[in-house]
């Protein structure tokens, strides 16, 4: 049976995670323990750290306490340990193995229990309606065709008047070969779709070992609309490494809100 796109990229995730990338190490005891004494940071994307504000009005004192958030492709023993160690009851959806036991490990170093959850995020999410105050989800849907599920879903599974705080890559990338002489050289068409171009298919396998595609702003800030979200505040963002980053931003983070009642 022919794999599908996201057991590649399940498998190519536990492979950047084992050979050290940035988004799957875990925060180390020091960083755990200040985030117990009130110091803490999260980010959606390379470098902006998210407003504090944004998780109001679940926010008390700089604690999330009994809220229950859901860390959406968030493994990797980052963001989750820090919502943890300010009072949150979470839980972790991912579908890289190696991020869910990376996220497992901090739990057990740190003595808290966490819930854990291996899952597709094309799927159906394997939770009740209205079960989240807050869905903390970091840039991933770029590894995923329809962004408009994901929208669907996580208001689906979050309680009237939780947040979607949500960090996207703006697709802009996707138009050019970074390892070309100059940056400014388009390679690529828009939307940039693996599925649907063999010869692509074949260059980002090659790349990196996994399947990501592009997304318009009708798809990310669109989609939350017309799943029923009010989106609140929006920034941008950019890489801290590679050559784009010199020439626009990469990314943006947005704070939205599931009508109540």
């Amino acid at each position: 049976m022919k794999e599908s796109y996201t057991e590649i990229n399940s498998k190519a995730i536990d492979q950047w995670v084992n050979e050290g990338w940035e988004w799957g190490q875990p925060i180390s005891h020091e960083e755990y323990e200040k985030a117990k004494a009130g110091k803490w940071d999260v980010v959606l994307t390379p470098q902006v750290k998210v407003s504090h504000n944004w998780f109001a009005p679940f926010i008390k004192k700089d604690r999330l306490d009994r809220v229950k958030l859901l860390g959406l492709a968030s493994g990797g023993g980052q963001q989750c340990p820090i919502f943890q160690a300010i009072g949150a009851e979470v839980t972790v959806l991912d579908y890289a193995q190696e991020q869910l036991e990376n996220e497992q490990k901090v739990a057990t170093r740190e003595n808290y229990s966490i819930d854990v959850v291996k899952a597709d995020m094309t799927k159906r999410l394997p939770f009740e309606d209205n079960t989240f105050d807050i869905i903390f989800h970091p840039v991933a849907n770029c590894y995923i065709e329809d962004v408009d599920h994901v929208w669907n879903e996580c208001y689906r599974v979050l309680k009237p008047g939780g947040l979607l705080i949500a960090g996207m890559d703006n697709g802009f990338s996707y138009l050019f070969d970074e390892d070309g002489a100059e940056p400014t050289t388009i390679k690529y068409q828009l939307p940039y779709n693996p599925l649907k171009d063999s010869k692509i298919m074949a260059e980002t396998l090659k790349i990196d070992g996994s399947v990501q595609f592009s997304h318009t702003m009708e798809e990310q800030i669109g989609g939350q609309l017309k799943a029923g979200f009010t989106l609140t505040d929006l920034l941008e963002d950019r890489n801290t490494e590679g050559i784009l980053k010199d020439y626009f931003p990469q990314y943006i983070l947005t704070r939205s809100v599931k009508k109540e009642g």
